[in-house]
């Protein structure tokens, strides 16, 4: 059986935890080596790495984290609290950004609001009335991690973030999280309201959750927001089957441009030729064979795009390549579903700013009011 694990704000807020109890804690008394914590729903018990008292009014807690059977960059990430007392200000909690987690653009902790309820659900009672605690979260490997992720794209800066809606981390098998998903989709089709149900005509596919903080940013409706992991063509015939007129998708040119290919499962494990893909493209358009050799010797999907920008090929590359997304996937569901759809495609870099994008895209923001 697949193992549940948890997620990243849980072994912060239990280190957290571990280490106000030790501050607090008679030095004789036996190390703490579990915390209890409140998940809000759903309760854990957490393994305590290592805790330590800094000086008389400040201690640190050390958990490992351990999402379980998932496919998670933080496995065995250590993750350090710093709890210093402090006599009673505003706030009788106050978290801060220690090295490796991330800030915002504004400078706040990247701390969200699923993490903060469970801090203050599991501290609060734990401090003095005349004290304030504050909480300076560490994670030494958080910005080398952070370079594997798209971070940045969303103004998440110099490291992770404490993100999430649930304590515990549930492992869902390929099949699993394909019916979860078709589920989510078949939800938002149809719209509920005081006239009865109706089939929403168009709808927003977002290639991860990259692509879902993309189409939160251009101001999408949330309530046509699909977020369809790497099931793209499975879910695409969902929608066309079922009575949706429009998408419009958008995702991370690295890996949307697949679907240029005819790939529409876009997990690397399944296939990864993303600079074949744009190097044919530049060919088909023109480009000389010293351009294409430039993209086929990127390391990247975003270096050829960048390379691509030096040797001024780069917009009409990425506009080619939406079209033929757009093209692709139509042609896709109309063989398969036997039903026509309207496809749109906006392909963004790692920056998540839009670097490509076909008419049927601008017609579709057009239609909600964002061009």
């Amino acid at each position: 059986m697949p193992r549940n694990g948890y997620t990243l704000p849980v072994f912060a807020v239990a280190a957290a935890k571990a280490a106000l109890l030790h501050l607090q804690c008679n030095p004789l008394d036996p190390v703490i080596s579990t915390v209890s914590l409140d998940l809000l729903p759903g309760e854990a018990t957490i393994p305590i790495q290592q805790v330590a008292r800094l000086d008389s009014g400040s201690s640190v807690g050390i958990t490992i984290s351990d999402p379980g059977d998932n496919l998670d960059l933080t496995r065995n990430t250590p993750i350090w609290s710093w709890v210093q007392l402090r006599p009673r200000q505003v706030e009788p909690l106050i978290l801060q950004a220690g090295d490796g987690l991330g800030t915002t653009i504004t400078g706040e902790p990247a701390i969200y609001q699923y993490a903060r309820q469970l801090f203050a659900a599991n501290l609060q009672s734990f401090i003095p009335p005349d004290q304030t605690i504050i909480a300076t979260i560490i994670l030494p490997e958080g910005r080398l991690l952070a370079q594997r992720t798209s971070n940045e794209a969303f103004g998440i800066l110099k490291g992770l973030s404490l993100l999430g809606t649930r304590g515990i981390s549930y492992p869902l098998s390929n099949e699993e999280h394909l019916e979860e998903l078709r589920r989510i989709l078949q939800s938002k089709i149809k719209l509920h309201n005081s006239y009865g149900e109706k089939v929403q005509s168009q709808l927003v596919f977002c290639i991860g959750s990259h692509g879902m903080g993309v189409a939160q940013k251009m101001g999408l409706p949330e309530t046509a927001i699909i977020q369809t992991g790497n099931w793209i063509g499975a879910l695409l015939l969902e929608a066309g089957v079922g009575g949706v007129k429009k998408v419009l998708l958008i995702g991370y040119q690295g890996k949307l441009v697949k679907l240029a290919a005819g790939i529409f499962n876009t997990s690397s494990h399944l296939g990864d030729a993303k600079l074949e893909i744009i190097g044919a493209a530049v060919a088909k358009l023109g480009g000389s064979l010293a351009v294409v050799k430039a993209v086929l010797d990127a390391k990247t999907a975003d270096d050829a795009y960048q390379r691509l920008v030096e040797l001024d090929w780069a917009d009409r590359v990425f506009q080619a390549l939406a079209l033929t997304i757009s093209q692709k996937a139509e042609a896709y569901v109309q063989k398969y579903g036997n039903v026509p759809l309207t496809i749109g495609t906006i392909l963004f870099d790692r920056q998540g700013r839009v670097i490509g994008e076909d008419k049927i895209a601008g017609h579709l923001l057009d239609g909600w009011g964002l061009v």
